[in-house]
């Protein structure tokens, strides 16, 4: 289904956005020689995941609103448990806490519309939804990981499978943009570079340490 131009440039405004929490996190992972997880990570990943809220529902994407929805308020939860919060306003927390149900609200206000644009549109068959899903629920699960592993170790990281399946959902959602014909999905998953290389980091990591206990 094609969009209007200016549709295709908020969703290159979310991958953007989404491509430039990983160049930072990359540069000073590169620098450290290990895998580093700077708040501006999550801060990124929070205002990239609005936009893209945006941008699915301007394409009468399903499968891009759901795999935002899958990680949106993780998140939140790293913003918050790495003390940013504090330093803004509280009405900002609210807001963003707020957005996802506003887009809710906007689907149920005509939820046979809806169904009908998402859910029996002639062109997103409905394989190639189920199948969007899939790809980003694969790329999104990354996040639910990533909590639990920061949850039980008290803090906020960025471990191992966290990357792991970023790239697997990654090239996923590369089928499903191709199939899809949607160019904004495929470009913006650049980031698997990135995140093949912070697997690499941490193989090294993980190599000097044991070259060290030796």
């Amino acid at each position: 289904m094609d969009s209007p131009v200016w549709v295709y440039l908020i969703g290159l405004l979310g991958m953007a956005l989404y491509g430039s929490r990983i160049l930072v996190q990359w540069y000073l992972s590169e620098k450290a020689n290990r895998i580093v997880n700077p708040p501006s990570y999550w801060v990124m990943s929070s205002v990239g995941a609005i936009v893209l809220y945006i941008y699915g529902w301007l394409r009468k994407d399903f499968s891009i609103i759901f795999g935002e929805s899958v990680s949106y308020y993780i998140y939140m939860w790293n913003i918050s448990i790495m003390g940013m919060y504090k330093k803004l306003p509280r009405i900002v927390f609210w807001l963003q806490a707020l957005f996802p149900a506003a887009i809710v609200a906007g689907m149920m206000m005509d939820w046979d519309a809806f169904s009908v644009s998402f859910f029996h549109n002639e062109d997103m068959p409905l394989m190639l939804l189920s199948f969007g899903i899939l790809a980003q629920f694969t790329y999104e699960i990354r996040s639910v990981y990533q909590l639990v592993y920061s949850y039980r170790h008290n803090e906020s990281a960025l471990p191992l499978g966290h990357w792991v399946l970023a790239v697997i959902g990654s090239l996923m959602i590369i089928i499903y943009g191709i199939l899809r014909h949607d160019w904004v999905l495929v470009i913006g998953q650049f980031a698997i570079v990135f995140s093949i290389r912070n697997i690499m980091l941490y193989f090294k990591w993980k190599h000097s340490l044991r070259k060290g206990s030796n």
